[in-house]
């Protein structure tokens, strides 16, 4: 039969064997298996979106000679972790059960995020202290390529892309929580309690990562006590799985066929363009929006906080929507579209009107006036009144030369843009790694979905620092449509390679697309 082609054993019932089996009780471990992964999943986006909002204004509080770009080197080392864990992970989990890395991975985090609550308690270099806490809470993130090579071995084809959208509705789930969470904490202040006896400062920025550390250790002991390892081809039947702590010796049969290293390889280019739009543009919310609209630390904190909430909300609204849709017009249909609207949302970003920001004048006596004429400065005075120095310095930097000549974003066009983006980076998202599950077929998939999710890490590097230097050099209208440049060129790209991404049954004509 062409289960023991595929490496997957059917059972026999009633003394027949049947081409697709599965006992009750496997079904239920199975998918109670896969529902613990989706809590892990969630957990961990919540453990990365619940200080997203607030490390540009702790890192100001805690350091002073830290700058903008300095924010884009803190953001970044979250992804430079998992890069660097996700491979290393993805090819422990394949060849020992998945909750070891699982394990040591949401420990790490815990521990990380243990260390962020104590940043600010040395006497100097405190920025280096934050850079390296978020370092490891993306080292430990790096279990998110175990998460998804296990559903992706543990549902069929027909269940693959629903489990993929299901995933992610548990990812942006936890980046809709993520910020409510930092919102309701920033209630308690900058200033908070403090525990002397072991130095811990509770405030505005330290409770979200205690709660996160909580968390972990919660995910842990139900890792521990209910997920199973299951394995079933791409027809739903089950097979031997290597990642059995009670695994036998027998050899496991590998799937015959080659798997197209083209399509492979131009997915995890699509994961990793997509991933850097994203980035880019939540490491760019709270600097835009604090320079654009004058809102202090705390008011750009909770605004911030309640538009990404609802930006999480509207995508778990489209993964439910692209369950459904993606049976109609396929996989690749939705994520040339995405790409389409988030190009359309980049572009209505983009600066125009004769309007200008409101300038922040705090260092203008340091003789930080950057290169602009003389008219230019007379101009912005006239429209800029100082502020009073007892309170927050706010408006556009002026050290920013950008600032005195580049109109300002309207908050409609910015909310617009969000929208947009909100619709199109989550359609883009689960479409690219749902295909790449099924490009790659029954085999072993922990080594791929590390680089996939490393792909997807390096992009979280470079797009904060990419937004954050261009945007402190040149502005929005220089970083935004260098943005619109690099989709044009990614649609071209899966223009290039549409023909290519299908399943590996499809490709090796065992199953009719």
């Amino acid at each position: 039969s062409m289960s023991r082609g595929s490496g997957c054993q059917a059972i026999p019932l009633l003394g027949i064997e049947w081409d697709i089996i599965e006992t009750e009780e496997h079904y239920k471990s199975r998918w109670r298996s896969i529902r613990i992964l989706y809590l892990t999943m969630f957990l961990s986006s919540v453990g990365f979106s619940i200080v997203i909002m607030s490390i540009w204004p702790y890192l100001q509080k805690i350091d002073q000679t830290a700058d903008a770009s300095f924010l884009g080197w803190v953001i970044a080392s979250y992804s430079l972790g998992q890069m660097v864990a996700s491979p290393l992970f993805g090819l422990w989990s394949n060849y020992r059960p998945r909750k070891e890395p699982l394990i040591v991975s949401i420990f790490i985090s815990v521990a990380a995020n243990c260390l962020y609550a104590y940043v600010h308690v040395p006497a100097s270099h405190n920025k280096y202290y934050m850079l390296a806490a978020r370092g490891l809470v993306g080292f430990g993130a790096g279990n998110v390529a175990v998460i998804r090579s296990y559903i992706a071995g543990a549902t069929s084809l027909q269940e693959r892309t629903s489990s993929m959208a299901n995933t992610s509705a548990c990812q942006a789930l936890g980046f809709i929580l993520g910020p409510v969470f930092q919102t309701c904490f920033a209630l308690i202040g900058e200033k908070g309690v403090t525990w002397d006896v072991i130095k811990l400062q509770i405030n505005m920025y330290t409770a979200p990562v205690l709660l996160g550390a909580f968390l972990g250790i919660l995910n842990i002991i139900l890792i521990l006590t209910i997920l199973r390892e299951h394995r079933v081809d791409d027809t739903g039947r089950q097979c031997k799985n290597i990642n059995f702590e009670e695994a036998s010796t027998d050899e496991v049969q590998v799937p015959q066929g080659n798997i197209d290293q083209v399509a492979v390889v131009a997915t995890n280019v699509l994961f990793f363009v997509i991933l850097f739009i994203f980035a880019l543009f939540e490491t760019i919310v709270t600097p835009l929006t604090m320079d654009m609209y004058a809102w202090t630390r705390e008011q750009a904190v909770l605004y911030d906080g309640i538009i990404l909430a609802a930006l999480g909300v509207e995508a778990v609204i489209i993964f439910m929507g692209i369950k459904l849709l993606s049976k109609k017009i396929g996989e690749r249909a939705l994520l040339l579209g995405g790409l389409i609207i988030i190009w359309v949302g980049f572009f209505v970003l983009l600066p125009w009107g004769n309007q200008f920001p409101k300038i922040q004048w705090e260092d203008l006596h340091n003789n930080s006036i950057p290169n602009t004429t003389f008219g230019e400065i007379i101009i912005t005075l006239c429209k800029s009144p100082r502020e009073d120095h007892s309170e927050e310095p706010t408006g556009c930097p002026v050290e920013q030369a950008w600032c005195l000549y580049t109109p300002m974003i309207h908050l409609a066009q910015f909310l617009i843009s969000a929208v947009l983006i909100g619709i199109g980076y989550p359609s883009c998202n689960v479409m690219s790694y749902t295909l790449y599950s099924k490009i790659l077929g029954p085999n072993p998939q922990g080594v791929y979905m590390g680089w996939l999710t490393a792909s997807g890490s390096a992009a979280r590097i470079l797009g904060p620092v990419f937004i954050s230097q261009v945007y402190t050099a040149w502005g929005p209208r220089w970083a935004f449509s260098l943005v619109c440049g690099m989709v044009v060129l990614t649609i071209t790209l899966l223009g290039v390679v549409y023909r290519r991404l299908i399943a590996f049954s499809v490709r090796h004509g065992r199953i009719q697309e």
